[in-house]
């Protein structure tokens, strides 16, 4: 089952070239925004991503994982867990964290680290792939650098290192090309994030091969142009 329309009705989001006031049917508050769907529903980011944000930070807080792929894709197969939606901008950050902090056995950093990495992740808005060219995703990898380094903008090798991160990420995921696909630019961004660590932090996190599960409820889906699309599949085509 598809779960890439509009979270009210499943029809298809029709976006606009310029935003427009819009008033989100669930909280009723307007927003400027590019996106509703066919039928006239819009949904602000913070009611399409809330139930998701919070899963995230509970299954992360009591996760004792050192593989945040793994911890990604247990946490994506929830039904919370749109098939895109802004919630994976605090994902990629959330297990990273999670996943370095369970592997330098600093657990007891984690739960402060999550709630500044859940509010920084929070203002980066639905569609800014396509609309500013800076996937969330891949800005997620740079909240979690900022925060493993506890940099700031006045800091120096921290500032550095952050901003190296996110922009490798940006570059991997450019690279593959579009339309957008949350679950592709997440896989993405965690790689070029464990192997950034390892070069880097000298930290070596758990990468596993990925094979993407998703795919079915993913119309835009590039199938055998995405390198993480199924092996069986791809021959069935």
């Amino acid at each position: 089952m598809e779960n890439n329309g509009c979270i009210i009705c499943g029809a298809d989001l029709i976006y606009t070239e310029k935003a427009e006031p819009m008033q989100c049917s669930i909280c009723k508050n307007v927003f400027p925004s590019n996106a509703k769907c066919e039928n006239g529903h819009f949904i602000c980011d913070t009611c399409h991503g809330k139930d998701g944000f919070e899963l995230i930070e509970q299954v992360c807080i009591l996760s004792k994982s050192t593989n945040p792929i793994e911890l990604a894709v247990f946490i994506m197969g929830n039904p919370k867990i749109k098939m895109h939606g802004p919630e994976h901008h605090f994902l990629v950050p959330a297990v990273l964290l999670t996943a370095y902090y369970n592997k330098t056995n600093n657990n007891a950093l984690l739960h402060e680290k999550l709630q500044v990495a859940k509010e920084r992740a929070s203002i980066i808005p639905g569609g800014f792939c396509g609309f500013c060219g800076n996937c969330g995703a891949g800005v997620g990898t740079g909240i979690f650098m900022s925060l493993i380094l506890d940099s700031t903008p006045l800091a120096n090798q921290e500032w550095k290192l952050c901003n190296l991160m996110t922009s490798q990420s940006l570059k991997q995921i450019a690279d593959n090309g579009g339309p957008r696909c949350c679950k592709r630019d997440t896989f993405l961004a965690l790689e070029t994030a464990i192997d950034f660590v390892a070069e880097h932090l000298n930290e070596k996190l758990d990468k596993p091969p990925i094979t993407c599960s998703f795919f079915k409820q993913n119309k835009e889906c590039r199938k055998t142009e995405c390198k993480y699309f199924p092996a069986p599949d791809r021959q069935a085509i």
